[in-house]
């Protein structure tokens, strides 16, 4: 039986200078919906390339003294490679400089005109060069281009016309009969809005400048660049060709590009379709845009921010999982490298980093490695871990469905979280000590297993790397090359026996200080430390004295033994949005698994102290017994409500 299939694309990229992270978002949310449907075994199609022609091209072309397809092709190879970097994995990618589209461009537009519906005028308006668009004289904002704010140029000129107009009512019908052609319903009602309010011819030609596919019948016109370029979503799939095999793939399931750009994909090619018989794409999603401090993200304005740097810095799963994470649906976000660190230290090192080191440490501890079967009759907690495991997987299908990819990426989370707090509760540690409890044991760690394995499975379109760098620490796979998404909503499907090890950090955590230090061009900062060994304190204290001391909850995030010291732990301490590096002298009492996930009291402004080589930076307090050999107790804080960074008084 064949597959059904799935067609996806992303607008065309203008290739006037190298894109940014805002374009990078349109390929990236793209491919995580492609490689999804790809897990669910569908036929995938996904078409993404460069939109080569337009006055606003030969113009950069010629004032950098090269031809304009010299300056492209460089680009486009710029372009190639970064999408290569960000592992987007299109079917295919398309140039409207190449011979196959200009062929559909062409036969199109006599389709068109010899049904009457492209004629030849004198036009006049205002045209704005790098939006490639003309307006008129009440559209002008202030006399400026209403859509980015430029100087706009009086044009006059003979042109050719599409008869849009024709066609208003049948694409207000359109939409009225099927609600889920342009989403959100937020854009869906702009567009019926301008529809209504009449929509004029749209001029199809221009003969001022020759950068462009001539019209078939008259050379002495070129194709209008909009025309020209929204014809690539099926001349890449060889339109006209009865050869060709991927004409099984229209209509478009969805195209997807950034809500700047949505009355030409939801205006002007849907009636350039209707007028050439051919069907509409099934979905147009318009997202919003990356914001930066100085407003929406734009090659004009300089304000760009390269995506391939932040890949060398952060690595190409987590720079993919940010941008997915950041955009709520159909919403604006905003961007600043400070917040994608806090996100990938937070969510990424700190929750999902942390179950699956914290996992490993302890079936390597307690099991030699080998990860236990589920054996014994089931508690409460760990039904209550399955259920929630089944409901997030049908909770993250419906949302990528539905292109919510930051609702997606949350409801996933959420299970993590909840994986975290079952360690808490469940205490394996405690379980450990007890020889009758080991079934009980194995059973808590083997459901961990299967959280972190259901987890990756789900992740694995925003991160493609994330299932084989688990695999080198926890083989959960029989192939990580060829999961399915169904995977995600079985529970068991981690055979127990086989063998984990400890592996690197699969999201080393980023020193915030020294990042900031960094941007400031200033020379990185000594860490503060303490410790057991720190200075005491004096014997008795004033209340002046105790009001210098700053007393912060601290949330311990990471802890391992000091190498060749039996009394030290090196604990990570989340302070607030700081990491802080804590050595205490607590080792004979605890394990540093047990320590992972307390509410500590920390000692904050302690003066630095270096405990064999390493700097710690602050005291974790702890009570201890008369006999101090007996037994210490660390104190912690067990109320929710208390955050990592609070103060203490």
């Amino acid at each position: 039986m064949d597959k059904k299939t799935f067609y996806i694309t992303t607008p065309i990229y203008y290739p006037s200078d190298n894109l940014h992270i805002g374009h990078a978002y349109s390929t990236v949310a793209a491919d995580c919906m492609a490689r999804f449907k790809r897990m669910q075994g569908f036929d995938v199609y996904y078409l993404t390339g460069t939109d080569e022609h337009g006055q606003k091209l030969e113009r950069v072309a010629r004032a950098a003294g090269r031809e304009p397809i010299e300056y492209i092709d460089e680009i486009v190879a710029g372009i190639r490679k970064l999408w290569d970097t960000l592992l987007i994995s299109n079917t295919d990618f398309i140039r409207t400089t190449e011979k196959r589209h200009q062929e559909v461009v062409q036969k199109i537009f006599t389709t068109v005109y010899e049904k009457g519906d492209i004629y030849k005028s004198e036009y006049e308006g205002w045209y704005c060069t790098p939006c490639e668009t003309y307006f008129t004289a009440r559209q002008l904002d202030e006399g400026k281009c209403p859509d980015c704010g430029r100087e706009v140029e009086l044009l006059k000129e003979e042109s050719y016309f599409f008869k849009m107009g024709k066609y208003a009512q049948q694409l207000l019908d359109h939409i009225e009969a099927h609600p889920d052609f342009i989403k959100p319903e937020s854009r869906r009602n702009e567009v019926v809005n301008f529809i209504r309010s009449g929509l004029e011819d749209l001029c199809v030609s221009r003969t001022t400048f020759k950068w462009g596919i001539p019209v078939p019948f008259d050379s002495s016109h070129v194709v209008y660049v909009w025309f020209d370029a929204l014809i690539n979503y099926i001349s890449a799939l060889g339109y006209g060709d009865p050869a060709s095999e991927n004409a099984k793939y229209w209509p478009a399931d969805v195209h997807l590009m950034a809500k700047d750009i949505l009355r030409f994909h939801a205006i002007i090619w849907p009636t350039m379709l209707m007028a050439a018989d051919i069907p509409l794409p099934k979905k147009v999603f318009a997202h919003g845009w990356i914001m930066l401090e100085g407003g929406k993200m734009s090659k004009s304005k300089g304000n760009v921010v390269d995506p391939m740097i932040l890949v060398e810095r952060y690595g190409v799963d987590a720079v993919r999982y940010y941008l997915l994470r950041e955009l709520s649906y159909g919403q604006d976000g905003a961007y600043s490298e400070e917040l994608m660190i806090s996100r990938i230290n937070s969510e990424l090192a700190n929750d999902l980093g942390n179950l699956v080191s914290r996992t490993v440490a302890m079936i390597l501890r307690y099991f030699d490695g080998e990860i236990p079967p589920p054996e014994g009759r089931l508690q409460d907690l760990d039904i209550e871990v399955q259920a929630m495991a089944g409901h997030t997987f049908t909770e993250a299908t419906l949302k990528l469905e539905g292109l919510d990819f930051s609702g997606y990426t949350q409801a996933i989370l959420r299970l993590v979280s909840r994986a975290n707090k079952y360690i808490d509760e469940t205490e394996p540690w405690l379980l450990a000590k007890d020889p009758e409890q080991r079934d009980r044991l194995g059973t808590v760690l083997y459901h961990l297993v299967e959280c972190i394995r259901i987890t990756t499975t789900m992740l694995l379109p925003a991160m493609p790397t994330l299932a084989e760098r688990l695999q080198a620490q926890a083989p959960l796979f029989a192939d990580p090359a060829r999961i399915g998404w169904d995977q995600a909503g079985r529970w068991g499907l981690t055979p127990p026996g086989e063998q984990v090890s400890k592996g690197d950090a699969l999201f080393p955590r980023i020193d915030i200080k020294l990042w900031e230090e960094q941007q400031a061009g200033e020379q990185p900062a000594q860490a503060a430390a303490s410790g057991p060994e720190a200075e005491p304190a004096p014997p008795e204290i004033t209340i002046d004295d105790f009001a210098k001391m700053d007393l912060r909850v601290g949330e311990v995030i990471a802890c391992e033994k000091m190498p060749k010291a039996d009394k030290l732990l090196i604990s990570q301490v989340k302070v607030g949005e700081e990491i802080r590096t804590i050595v205490s002298g607590i080792a004979p009492w605890y394990e540093p698994e047990e320590m992972i996930g307390k509410k500590v009291v920390v000692v904050a402004n302690l003066k630095p102290v270096k405990l064999r080589g390493v700097l710690s930076q602050g005291m974790i307090l702890a009570a201890s017994s008369s006999d101090e050999d007996r037994w210490v107790h660390v104190v912690t804080i067990d109320d929710d409500r208390i955050q990592a960074g609070d103060r203490i008084k």
